[in-house]
Parts: C-alpha cells; sequence; structure tokens
C-alpha cells in the first residue's frame, strides 16, 4: 500500500514539474502586453495585501463561515475579473489566506505540517486544472514552490532520510550541499538541492534523488571493477536494435532510430543501443581504438560505460606484449617508456637495501603508477593516454634520473654495489640500467656491452660457478 502512494506520488509530482518549468519559462512579460501586465500587477499587489496578511483582515473575514474550515476564506473574483467556477472555487483550499512565511512565537508542530502538505496537494491539482498558461496557473505554481520550500525548513531530515543507505551492491551517502547543481542519473532531471534530498554512490559516484532510489535497477559499476577488471577489446561490437528486440540495452524502454518513441543511442564501447535516459552523450577514450588503432578520440558512451571506464582508467589491466605486440613497432614512445620501466625495475634492489633511500622513500615518486616497481608490460589505459601525449615520458625520465643520482653519485653504500667489466677490467664502475651495458641472463654479471658481445667464450662470472660446483663433489662421486 505504502509502495502505491509513493507511486501515486511521483506521477503527480512529474506532471506538476512538467508544468512548473513550462510556466517558468512563460513568466516574463511579453512587449505586447505591458499595460496589461502592470494592470494585473496592481490588482495582484491588492489581492495579497488583503489576503496574505494576517492582520489585514476584516472582522467578518476573522469569523470562520458555516460549513467551511479556517483555512477556506472567501477570495475577492473582482480583482481578477473572472467568473467563479469550480476550479475558482478550489482556491479556498489552498490555505491562501493563511501566513505561511512568516514564522510565528514558538515552534512549528505536526499539525503545521500536516496542513502544509494538503495545502501542496491541493495547490497541484488545482494546476493541473486552471488553464493552460494562464495567469492564475503562474500564480499557484510560484504558490507551490513557496509552500515546498516551507515544508522544507519545518521537516527534520535526520528523521526521514538516512546519511547511509544500501541498494544493489550501491553505497549511496546523503548529499548536504544545497546550492551545487546536478543532475539525477535515474530520471535525467536536475536535483533542486534547497528542497530535494539526495545521495551519491560513494563507489561509482552514481547521483539520484531520494524519491528515485527504490527504482534503480543498475547495480553498482564498482563491484563489476572488481570482480571483472577488463575491458572490452573489440571496437564498437554492434549487434543491432534487432537483437535488443528495440529496446534500450539497460531499462529495456522502447526505442528506435526514428527517435519514436524514444531515439536510439550508440555506446561506442559496448556497440549497444541506449534511450536518451540511460545515454546523456558523454564522451571517454575507447580503450580498444587506442590498443588497435592508437587513436584517443573521445567517442560517445552510454552512463554505465561512462562510469566503468572512470573507474577502470588507472587500472594495470592491458598486457600490450599480448594484445597488440606490433604496436611497439610503430609508437616510438612505447619503446622508450619500455626502457625505461626496465631500468627502475633493476634500481629496486638497491632501493630495497639501501637504508638512506628507505628513509627518503623514493620509490614512493611513483606511487601514483605502482605497477611500474612490479612490471615492465602492464599499462593502464592512462598510461596510454599520458604516452600519447608526452606527459608520461617527461615525468618517468625526471624519476629515473633522480633514481639514478642516488645509485651512482648520492649513496656510498649503492655505488660499492656496482660492477666492474670482467671482459676488460677497465673503465668506471658499471651498474645494470646503464646504457652502455649488458647484463648475463644467468648471474646478473654487468659487462661493457661491446665486450660482452666481442666475447667468444662464455661469462667468466658463470665459468667460476661451474667449477665450484665441481670441486664441491665428494672423489667418491667422481669416481
Amino acid at each position: 500500500m505504502q509502495e502505491r502512494l509513493r507511486s501515486q506520488a511521483v506521477d503527480t509530482d512529474r506532471k506538476v514539474l512538467k508544468h512548473l518549468f513550462t510556466l517558468l519559462t512563460l513568466v516574463g512579460p511579453s512587449n505586447n502586453n505591458v499595460a496589461n501586465e502592470m494592470e494585473y500587477d496592481e490588482k495582484l499587489a491588492l489581492f495579497r495585501q488583503a489576503r496574505l496578511n494576517p492582520f489585514d483582515r476584516g472582522e467578518d473575514e476573522d469569523r470562520p463561515q458555516e460549513g467551511k474550515t479556517p483555512l477556506q476564506h472567501a477570495t475577492r473574483p473582482e480583482l481578477f475579473n473572472v467568473t467563479r467556477t469550480p476550479s475558482s472555487d478550489r482556491t479556498m483550499d489552498l490555505g491562501l489566506a493563511e501566513d505561511h512565511f512568516s514564522r510565528p512565537v514558538g515552534s512549528f508542530v505536526a499539525s503545521d505540517i500536516e496542513q502544509l502538505k494538503l495545502a501542496i496537494e491541493e495547490c497541484k491539482k488545482l494546476i493541473l486544472e486552471l488553464p493552460e498558461h494562464s495567469e492564475r496557473q503562474k500564480d499557484t505554481v510560484v504558490k507551490l514552490i513557496h509552500l515546498r520550500l516551507k515544508l522544507q525548513e519545518l521537516k527534520d531530515p535526520e528523521e526521514d532520510e538516512p546519511n547511509l543507505r544500501i541498494l544493489l551492491e550501491h553505497r549511496f551517502s546523503k548529499e548536504k550541499s544545497k546550492s551545487v547543481k546536478q543532475t539525477c542519473d535515474k530520471c535525467s532531471t536536475i536535483i533542486w538541492g534547497l528542497i530535494q534530498t539526495w545521495y551519491t554512490c560513494t563507489g561509482c559516484y552514481y547521483r539520484c534523488h531520494s524519491k528515485c532510489m527504490n527504482l534503480i535497477t543498475k547495480p553498482c559499476v564498482r563491484s563489476k571493477v572488481s570482480h571483472q577488471s577488463e575491458y572490452e577489446l573489440s571496437i564498437c561490437p554492434e549487434i543491432g536494435l534487432d537483437r535488443q528486440d528495440y529496446r534500450c540495452a539497460e531499462c529495456r524502454s522502447p526505442v528506435s532510430l526514428r527517435g519514436v518513441p524514444s531515439e536510439a543511442r550508440q555506446c561506442d564501447y559496448t556497440g549497444q543501443y541506449y534511450c536518451s535516459t540511460c545515454h546523456w552523450n558523454d564522451t571517454a577514450v575507447i580503450p580498444a581504438r587506442v590498443i588497435h588503432n592508437w587513436e584517443f578520440e573521445p567517442r560517445k558512451v552510454c552512463r554505465s560505460s561512462m562510469r566503468y571506464l572512470t573507474l577502470m582508467i588507472s587500472r594495470p589491466v592491458l598486457k600490450l606484449k599480448e594484445i597488440n605486440p606490433l604496436l611497439f613497432n610503430f609508437v616510438e614512445e612505447l619503446v622508450e617508456i619500455r626502457k625505461l620501466r626496465q631500468d627502475i625495475l633493476l634500481m629496486k634492489p638497491y632501493f630495497i637495501t639501501c637504508k638512506e633511500a628507505m628513509e627518503a622513500r623514493l620509490l614512493l615518486q611513483l606511487q601514483d603508477r605502482q605497477h611500474f616497481v612490479e612490471n615492465d608490460d602492464m599499462y593502464s589505459l592512462q598510461d596510454l593516454i599520458d604516452i600519447s601525449t608526452g606527459r608520461l615520458s617527461c615525468s618517468l625520465t625526471e624519476i629515473h634520473t633522480t633514481f639514478a643520482k642516488h645509485i651512482k653519485l648520492d649513496c656510498e653504500r649503492c655505488q660499492a654495489k656496482g660492477f666492474v667489466c670482467e671482459l676488460c677490467k677497465e673503465g668506471d664502475i658499471l651498474f645494470p640500467f646503464d646504457s652502455h651495458t649488458s647484463v648475463c641472463h644467468d648471474c646478473s654479471a654487468v659487462f661493457h656491452r661491446d665486450c660482452y658481445y666481442d666475447n667468444s667464450t662464455t661469462c667468466p662470472k658463470c665459468t667460476r660457478f661451474t667449477e665450484r660446483k665441481q670441486d664441491d663433489i665428494p672423489e667418491e662421486k667422481k669416481a
């Protein structure tokens, strides 16, 4: 029963708001009717002075008429030059003669809130009954707005709405802001923070009215990111409207390319079609187009794909070496970034065993890209975007220089862990991340690159290891 009443209230609010936004655009007077508007304003001022001021009523008006409540005072139709009709009689029920806009001595009680609610309902019914775009309807709309504001002031939101609500894995937190303009992700209408309660999901940043929460059918996108962290790697995998039964892929409302009853909008990430409520023409960089075409032009995506791509953009889930290894042959920036990442991985053991480096927290310079100190083949979509703009190359080169300076110049302990080329036994101390060196894959010894490739024999260090193992074998086993 409660759900049915709530649904009826939501439908009534939608109809009233539709009239509200239509009328607000027509409130200003036209150039041809300035005289009529001035005459109307004078009459309206007389009406408000006579009816809205509780201290300016006559003795007859102070006494309730027989069969009528104190809220139902007679109006003066001569001020508006209209004949009394059933609709005009309804104005007596609106509480127009009551002073809802000045706070009396003491606090409001529950009966005041109930009277305001009744007045709001009567006002909403009258708006639907009055002639379209009439001055009476405009005044009633303004009255409705003031009644809603007063009702919101009297209500204690902490008693009616909880601060945290959990629904379909969403963790909705009630917002306190009253001035920030937002749009409801469910009904696609503006959230009026001054008179409406609204929530934001702390996981996927889904925003909606309090009254729209029970209508949500889409689970939180963050749960999908946690359980299935992967991209759609096919470019716009379209299946056609017929496979969707000519319905929105998310809310299942009817759609068509002709815009009747609702326009079908394609999401470039999923390839599916959505209605205008689920697809707001947001744009985002598509991972499949980046990996296959190295294309970063934003494309139109639906709201759910937009939230998913936003949460996934910093997650290192793209292994370019397996998805498209040829990309390194055509994008020079990728080769440069891969070499810098490999050098950083070679520097990591120095920092882990260096007390000064741990106190300086040098590795925290890569805290925003933690995967750079774990591997050299995983990339996030944000990494690829920054590579295309040149931002990543500059920042990573600067960090690489700082790391190398600590190891080779600033720290004596790290310098002591350097290598001397055992093939030529000449030159400075070598480190595995130097550009002119080569590293043995078996024992990790470091040599000059020219010496290593010109040497026809095996690695000297590996040879010593082999000889030591043979010397440790007992004589009985050798025999």
